[in-house]
């Protein structure tokens, strides 16, 4: 390099790039090198390091372009610029500025337009950088020998370049076409030839990017597309290959759509892609339109507007993603036909008669045609009926995406109205095809519809629930039924996706499940448009429909209410289907209808995970409705039949259940009348083959069968299903004879057949029991059901043949049992299944055919022991000795097998325990004596009478001792060893309930030691104990059951029974399974109770304090109640039992004082629907919640048991029971029992006074309403009034002392009507405290005055409630301090003494003549005047009839009973059961007569401000407001009370020190004047500072914008802030943020509930009502002049301000947003709005 170049190199470095032409032209200028010779230098000259700064790079290469301009430089000076240069520094992009880089790419297409180098161009950069584009997307192609081979080129640089020259190519395009001829760039190439090549090549790549990676797509969409769209606005003559063609726009954009319908099937991505693609055409396509009318080459405009287009449109618009709805609505609002008419025209104005509508359809009237809607229905013009409806649908889709909540709820019905109005096929006449120019997507109803279903989707699922329950109440709002067919238009995708789906939402469903009602609004109004929709479709349509319907049971996941929802849709669908009277059914239909059954068996069973049973109830009996509408049971096969009937829960169908009898009409076809009768026929037919062919083995004669517990577990569910539904169709006696043929004949051949190669005995043992179940069933119901045959008939006959067939079963049972106890090695080969098998349901690890055999004896001892109890109950014992031996000796058999070797042996040994379970379960609860003395009579009876040892006492022993060794031998797996200990504990508890069965069967036994031995059961104990804490699931109950059996032998017998530390170890094992189970059942729980809480144990005080140390049940219940206040159905089940048992053994209960106050203080109005469900259904929760102890006033307590008030209830019940057995006097038990209920009461009510007075939360005096504290102050004052009966001398004096502290604080009136409540119970229980502390009470005038009401009501009550022997004296004590009282300046306390004053008076103060008024006394004739002035006065009339129910009412002994108290709350529950008290009812009614008061007033004053106007002139007028106004500032700064000062004549007769005194006070009088006065004049100025404008938040809630507004107020010096609650001002984050904001801004309160009349009240006083809300009349802010006097409203957080508010609005205001979020804080648009006034207000 030489110093000239170097020089000129180092040069670009400090010369700016503006400079480098002026440099260059110098150095040119001066002849030292020509322009070429200067290029070549500094093309040769560029480092090729890569350390080059931006600046550099810009002059560097702005100096070579401007030498490409000069002569003398060719084409290939330029290809060397493009190699050497453009494309290296190109390639390196991401190291460079990218302004630079666009100045060096525009710097070289100046020189290319300048030069018209344009082929230069096309034969060297464009093939370079399509090439480079091309292998990034792995296309490989023929490189043109032109081009140099390269490395990898930036795709967004290249892709931009591309753009950027074909940009410059339309310029040079556009420049040779306005030329008078074309202009040929060099080499001789034509520009407009040059251009169409390009365009061809850059469209080519840019359909290849789009359909390949995102990356690559996002390139061509911001680069290349824009230019395409942009260029393609006429056809270009193109030449590929030497050949020329004709590129059309058409065909390219026909390419672009099929790209994007290719993109719509892809992911959310690519969805947006294509929709940004669709948005860049449409953004170009008006300017290529424009284009193409000046055309001459024949090119037409693709037109997208396909029925795919307008699909996929539909699609987009209720996307989940909001920049894809509104890229579409866009895209929509392009294409379709839009409202150009309206803005060339005048608005059409219609004249309807608005007087017959509501207030908000004038309203959303006015804002509809405001908005362009229009009444369309007197238009005719189909044109104009296009443009209106789809201005209507933009608006109303705009409203769902933009407008606030309130336009929406306004407008929305009037606006669908309108547009279904301007649908009416006589209103809409549609053009023949050749007068349109385009289709219209709105034109047929159909097509209407479907952009309708578009609306209602999108509303459905709007985040705002307010909105989504319009929506769907808009589409019930249609009245179907008068628009004809309209409902078959409603596209089936919608109704079968977004509206059953919608559905499943509980917005719509806020009523449902209340007090027990399981429907709503929602559902009825489903159920109406179901049926209409269903009748509308063809009769080929209709039960697919249906059945797609059902199936979507399957597709969605469904809560009560949307599962309920879908039942009641399909019930409809079902009564709207048009059916023959006989339908001829073919074998595909029959099909159709099995799928159909299925779906509602699905439905049913769906139902079973909501436990209600009312709820379930309610949905089998819709879907047997459908079923019963829609087919017969003839039209499905018989396996899905059976499937569906086993599907509805027992109850339903049992004898007496409430769908039985339609269950049975429907299976014998009586619903059917061309059928009746028949097909009941065939259906028994069917049933009769089931037995038979049921119990083939269907496997070839020489193979043997096995089978597993699957096998079986199938087999029985086969078997329950048949046999239900055999009971249920039977109406016949003779229809049993082919079942009890088959019960005979196979029943004999048990035994007579060895191989059994025709059919499985164990099959037909499983039909034996199925049948035996169902007869039980039968046998416990009393219901008599008139349409089937005598259950007696029933019994009877099936008892025949069991016993018929009970001496085979015995001895197959004898023969088939051996495999428990024969050594015979067989088979040891486990199965692959259960080899590989790692989890699920635990399997026998035995051979196949030693499972097998197994099974079959269990099966076997099963089937024999159930059908002996059957017997048992209906026939001899006789009949009975055989099989009772049989199970006997088995169970010996099975208990003394010796201990297993092996695995092999160790599973038969499990098998033999699992079948002595049914064994021994059968003996101990079977109703045969002979079955008892076998378990009864002694073991070696040969023996000496004091070593005679009981049979079962031997029984257990060894029975425990052979089952542990089994247990602890460690052959059996994990799972499997679980399972034994289940059936362990299983048989344990029916060997220790045969004493209370042998009981409960009357017989007597001298010695309960008998039975079992002390050794023994203590020994049984203990292994409980131990064994408790890991009990799993499946021993939980029957190791719990065993425990209070175990209990019950200890309280009975002779031993010393259980001691303290016993019962440690089993309360502390007991908690430990307690806290592991995850699931809190009823079951368990219930057993848990009764267990551990055991009467005989609770009656021992040791138990509960022992040593002065908590004992273990103490500790036992200390923690299930605490326990149970995160566990409603602990507590609700341990309030249950503990109280049953504390009212038992009442000396127990001052050791649980806490537990009682938890228990109090504990509960809600919650209902717990699956407690009730769970008890009904679980017969084990059944069984342990009857064992529980039981409340003594099951009549009350019943009613709640189904809430959280139940633990109080039960409490209130005990204590009152307790009461009464305190007053009882009897036996020495009774009486130490009633004086251990007086303690404990006395006790409890002592604490809880304590509480009430002394506990921070208890006492608090400052809380809300309905909130924790308000709870808890009513459940306390609530058991206090019950505990009142057990005062007595002893503590009154305690408890009056807190009982006036108590009513001296402040207090809600639903707590203090308990206090007072107490109150006059005890006065009246006390009459001697009246004097001593009532009267002075009252007396006390100064007290607060919520405090002397109280004493008011208190007092009258004990005046009115008195006996006939302290009335006159109480009425001499209290009436006197109380009539001042009415006169008192608060109009509560006012009122409501006067109301009470007038009840005493009526009642103890006697008519008297008149004509003897003379000769009263003057007393007497005051207190007469005083009740006529009462009686005839209008406003205490009108509040005594409001009142004089609850007064009379009121009840003081009734209202401290647990039955005055909550009694018939529940129906309509109320705030803890808390009755309305009086003093809250006359405050109501007195605020209601001052509003209406302050109403008329107001009225009156605007009436005379009216005359006034009238007869005045306005000069007169002003100065007497003028003066007025400056006498009332004058009067208002003297508004105090003047000294009187003494006059210098009376001062001489006044001493001079009495003198001197005087003047100094006059002195002090004269200085607070002048204090006062400035005070006033400060305060004034400081008002007079303040703006007019009140800004109204009282809609608001969240403390920070509050706050933040306060602050803003006192900064522009606001008139004042409205806000809901002032309290709020107490708050600390308000303070914090407000910083003391509030101390200086006037802070008015005014709720929520009385905005409206604040608003009406400022409008009278002058006042512009302003609301900061987006409506469509909005003003913008910047563009409204606000009034000096104004009120802004501002609304809630979310859903701004409601409707009725906006009704009185006198304008709405908005402020402007640019961006892409619709909304601002309120307290930041509350601030602009506030600034805004001031500014205005200033300038």
């Amino acid at each position: 390099m030489t110093d000239y170049t170097r020089s000129l190199m180092s040069s670009f470095r400090r010369v700016p790039p503006c400079a480098i032409p002026a440099t260059l032209d110098c150095i040119l200028a001066s002849g030292s090198s020509p322009p070429s010779s200067l290029f070549c230098l500094l093309l040769e000259a560029l480092p090729q390091d890569g350390s080059l700064d931006d600046d550099f790079i810009a002059s560097y290469v702005g100096a070579l372009c401007h030498l490409l301009k000069k002569p003398g430089l060719n084409s290939e000076a330029l290809q060397d610029f493009v190699w050497r240069v453009l494309i290296p520094l190109m390639r390196t992009a991401q190291n460079y500025d990218r302004q630079m880089l666009d100045m060096a790419i525009a710097s070289f297409l100046d020189v290319v337009m300048e030069t018209n180098a344009w082929g230069v161009v096309e034969e060297t950069v464009v093939p370079y950088l399509v090439k480079s584009v091309g292998l990034s997307m792995g296309i490989h192609e023929n490189e043109p020998p032109h081009i140099p081979a390269f490395d990898s080129f930036p795709l967004f640089m290249g892709c931009h370049i591309l753009a950027s020259i074909l940009d410059a190519s339309l310029k040079g395009k556009h420049v040779s076409e306005s030329t008078s001829g074309p202009i040929l760039a060099n080499g001789g190439c034509n520009l407009h030839i040059s251009t169409g090549n390009m365009v061809w090549d850059i469209c080519k790549v840019t359909l290849q990017m789009l359909s390949h990676s995102p990356e690559h797509r996002s390139c061509a969409i911001a680069a290349l597309l824009p230019q395409l769209f942009k260029s393609i606005c006429n056809a270009f003559d193109i030449s590929v290959h030497g050949q020329d063609f004709m590129l059309f726009r058409k065909n390219f954009l026909a390419k672009i759509w099929k790209c994007c319908k290719n993109l719509f099937l892809m992911g959310p991505s690519e969805r947006r892609d294509a929709y940004t693609i669709l948005s860049l055409y449409i953004s170009y396509s008006s300017k290529s339109e424009m284009s193409e009318n000046d055309s001459s080459s024949g090119d037409v405009t693709y037109d997208l507007r396909e029925k795919e287009f307008w699909d996929e449109m539909k699609k987009g618009l209720v996307d989940k993603e909001h920049i894809v709805r509104k890229q579409s609505l866009h895209i929509l609002k392009s294409l379709a036909i839009t409202c150009e008419t309206k803005k060339k025209t005048s608005v059409f104005e219609t004249q309807s008669n608005s007087h017959g509508l509501t207030k908000r359809e004038r309203w959303a009237n006015k804002e509809a045609k405001t908005l362009g809607i229009e009444n369309l229905c007197d238009v005719v013009d189909f044109d104009s009926i296009s443009e209106r409806k789809w201005g209507a649908f933009f608006l109303l889709y705009e409203m769902l995406e933009e407008y606030g909540t309130h336009l929406v709820e306004a407008a929305w019905n009037y606006q669908m109205n309108l547009l279904l109005h301007t649908s009416h096929p006589s209103d809409n006449p549609i053009k023949p095809v050749g007068e349109r120019i385009l289709l219209d997507p709105m034109e047929t109803l159909e097509d209407m519809f479907d952009w309708l279903a578009v609306l209602w989707q999108r509303g459905l699922c709007h985040d705002n629930p307010q909105v989504r329950g319009l929506i769907m109440q808009s589409v019930f709002g249609i009245e179907w039924k008068n628009h004809g067919n309209y409902a078959k238009f409603v596209p089936r995708n919608f109704v079968l996706g977004p509206f059953i789906q919608g559905l499943n939402d509980p917005v719509h469903h806020k009523e449902f499940g209340v007090k027990g009602v399981y429907s709503s609004r929602t559902i009825d109004g489903a159920s109406t448009f179901m049926q209409q929709y269903t009748m509308c479709l063809s009769e080929r349509e209709q039960m697919p429909f249906m059945s797609n319907l059902a199936s979507l049971v399957k597709k969605y996941s469904f809560g009560r209410a949307g599962l309920m929802s879908l039942t009641e849709c399909v019930a409809a669908a079902a009564a709207g289907i048009r059916k023959n009277e006989v339908q001829q059914c073919d074998e595909d239909s029959n099909n159709d209808k099995a799928t159909l059954l299925d779906f509602f068996r699905f439905i049913i069973e769906s139902s079973k995970q909501h436990f209600n049973p009312n709820y379930r109830l309610k949905v089998c009996g819709k879907i047997l409705d459908a079923t019963v509408l829609v087919m017969s049971s003839s039209d499905v096969p018989f396996e899905p039949l059976l499937h569906f009937i086993s599907s509805f829960p027992p109850d339903f169908l049992n004898y007496g259940g409430l769908l039985r009898e339609t269950v049975q009409e429907w299976l014998r076809g009586y619903d059917k009348q061309a059928f009746n009768g028949i097909i009941g026929v065939k259906l028994m037919k069917k049933l009769n083959e089931f037995s038979t062919s049921f119990i083939k083995h269907n496997h070839p004669t020489n193979n043997i069968v096995n089978y597993d517990d699957e096998d079986l577990e199938m087999w029985e569910l086969k078997a329950t299903r048949w046999a239900r539904t055999l009971f249920l169709i039977i109406e016949e006696e003779h229809q049993l004879d082919s079942q009890l043929q088959f019960i005979h004949t196979h029943g004999n051949d048990l035994c007579k057949m060895n191989d059994y190669r025709e059919w499985l005995p164990v099959k037909y043992m499983i039909l034996i029991l199925s049948i035996i179940q169902e007869i039980h069933e039968i046998n416990n119901r009393t219901v008599v059901n008139t349409s089937s045959v005598d259950t007696s008939i029933i019994i009877q006959s099936f008892t025949e043949s069991f016993t018929f067939i009970l001496e085979g079963l015995v001895s197959y049972t004898n023969q088939v049992c051996s495999v428990f106890w024969s050594e015979e090695g067989g088979d040891t080969n486990l199965p692959s299944s259960i080899k590989g098998r790692l989890g699920g349901h635990s399997q026998r690890r035995l051979s196949s055919s030693k499972t097998t055999a197994v099974l079959r004896a269990i099966i076997s001892v099963k089937t024999l022991a159930s059908l002996s109890s059957y017997c048992a109950q209906f026939q001899e014992e006789k009949s009975l000795v055989s099989a009772l031996d049989v199970l006997w000796q088995l169970s010996w058999k099975i208990i003394s097998c010796p201990t297993s070797n092996s695995e092999t042996e160790a599973e038969i040994y499990l098998g033999g325990y699992e079948a002595l379970h049914y064994a021994l379960k059968s003996l101990v609860l079977m109703r045969s004596s002979s079955a008892l003395s076998l378990l009864t009579k002694p073991y070696n009876s040969s023996a000496p009478e004091a070593e005679v040892k009981p049979h079962i006492d031997y029984f257990v022993q060894i029975f425990l001792g052979n089952v542990n060794n089994l247990i602890e031998a460690g052959y059996l797996t994990r799972a499997r060893r679980a399972i034994l200990i289940d059936w362990k504990w299983m048989c344990l508890e029916s060997l220790l309930s045969v004493p209370k069965h042998a009981f409960q069967r009357g017989v007597y036994i001298q010695n309960f030691d008998y039975f079992f031995s002390d050794a023994v059961v203590r020994r049984i104990f203990c292994d409980l104990v131990d064994s408790l804490e890991n009990a799993g699931e499946g021993s939980v109950l029957p190791m719990l059951r065993s425990v209070k059996l175990v209990l019950d032998i200890f309280a009975v017998s002779s031993c010393d029974g259980i001691d303290v530390q016993m019962m440690w170890h089993l309360v502390r094992s007991s908690w430990l399974l307690h806290v592991s189970c995850n699931k809190r059942r009823i079951a368990p729980i219930a057993a848990l109770l009764s267990s551990v809480l055991h009467d005989s144990v609770f009656s021992d005080m040791d138990m509960h304090e022992f040593n002065n140390t908590p004992g273990p049940l103490k500790w036992f219940v200390e923690k299930l109640v605490e326990e149970g206040t995160r566990s409603p159905r602990t507590i609700r089940l341990a309030a249950l039992h503990l109280t049953g048992l504390w009212l038992l053994n009442p000396s127990a209960l001052k050791y649980y004082m806490k537990e009682l106050k938890l228990l109090t203080l504990y509960g809600s109005v919650a209902f717990d629907e699956d407690f009730e469900a769970e008890v009904t259904e679980n017969r084990d929760a059944r069984t342990e919640v009857s064992i529980l102890s039981t409340s003594s006033d099951p009549e009350l307590t019943e009613v709640f048991i189904n809430t959280e008030l139940y633990a109080r209830v039960s409490v209130a019940v005990m204590f009152k029971k307790l009461a009464d057995l305190a007053d009882m006097m009897g036996s020495n038990n009774e009486v130490e029992n009633s004086r251990a209920s007086l303690q404990s009461g006395k006790l409890f009510l002592l604490e809880l006074l304590r509480s009430v007075v002394s506990d921070p939360d208890l006492a608090k005096e400052l809380y809300k309403k309905y909130s924790a504290t308000h709870r808890r102050k009513v459940r306390a004052w609530q058991m206090i009034c019950i505990l009142s009966r057990f005062i007595d001398k002893e503590i009154v004096s305690q408890v009056m002392d807190n009982l006036h502290t108590a009513l001296y604080r402040n207090n809600m009136p639903g707590v203090r009507q308990y206090l007072e409540t107490f109150a006059v119970h005890v006065y009246l229980k006390f009459p001697s405290l009246v004097g001593e502390q009532l009267v002075p009470m009252v007396r006390k005038y100064d007290m607060r005055t919520q405090a002397l009401s109280s004493y008011v009501f208190i007092a009258a009550n004990v005046i009115l409630h008195a006996t006939k022997d302290t009335q006159s004296r109480h009425l001499d004590e209290l009436l006197p301090p109380i009539i001042p009282l009415l006169t008192s300046h608060h109009h509560s306390l006012r009122g409501f003494t006067q109301l009470l004053v007038y009840q005493v008076l009526c009642k103890l103060l006697p008519t008297e003549d008149f004509g003897a008024y003379g000769t009263l006394p003057l007393e007497k004739r005051c207190f007469m005047e005083l009740k006529s002035y009462l009686e005839v006065n209008s406003d205490c009339a009108r509040l005594r009839v409001s009142m004089e129910v609850h007064l009379d009412a009121f009840d003081p002994n009734k209202s401290i009973t647990p039955a005055g108290i909550f009694s018939n709350r529940v129906d309509d529950i109320e705030f803890e059961c808390a009755h309305v008290s009086l003093l809250e009812r006359v405050i109501d009614f007195l605020n209601d007569v001052r509003k209406d008061l302050r109403y008329t007033m107001a009225k009156d004053a605007a009436q005379l401000k009216s005359e006034q106007i009238h007869m005045q002139d306005s000069e007169s007028t002003g100065q007497l407001k003028e003066e007025t106004s400056a006498k009332m500032q004058n009067d208002l700064s003297l508004d105090f009370q003047k000294k009187v000062i003494i006059s210098k004549q009376d001062s001489h007769s006044i001493s001079n020190d009495a003198y001197n005194s005087m003047l100094d006070v006059e002195k002090e009088d004269g200085l607070l004047d002048q204090s006062l006065r400035a005070r006033n004049i400060a305060m004034g100025k400081l008002k007079a500072g303040r703006q007019q404008i009140i800004l109204v938040a009282s809609l608001l809630d969240r403390v920070p914008n509050l706050a933040g507004l306060a602050r803003t107020c006192e900064v522009f010096k606001a008139a004042s802030l409205v806000v809901d609650n002032v309290n709020i001002l107490q708050d600390k984050q308000f303070q914090l943020i407000s910083v003391t904001a509030e101390k200086w801004v006037p802070i008015i309160e005014v709720p929520v509930s009385n905005v409206k009349g604040f608003l009406e009240k400022k409008k009278q006083e002058g006042f512009s009502i302003l609301g900061l809300e987006q409506t469509a009349n909005s003003v913008s802010l910047d563009k409204y002049v606000f009034p000096k006097k104004t009120v802004l409203v501002v609304g809630r957080e979310k859903e701004g301000i409601p409707v009725e508010l906006i009704h009185i609005l006198d304008a709405c205001i908005e402020i402007p947003q640019l961006g892409v979020v619709r909304s601002l804080n309120v307290h930041v648009s509350g601030a602009i709005a506030l600034w805004e006034y001031t500014r205005q207000q200033r300038s």
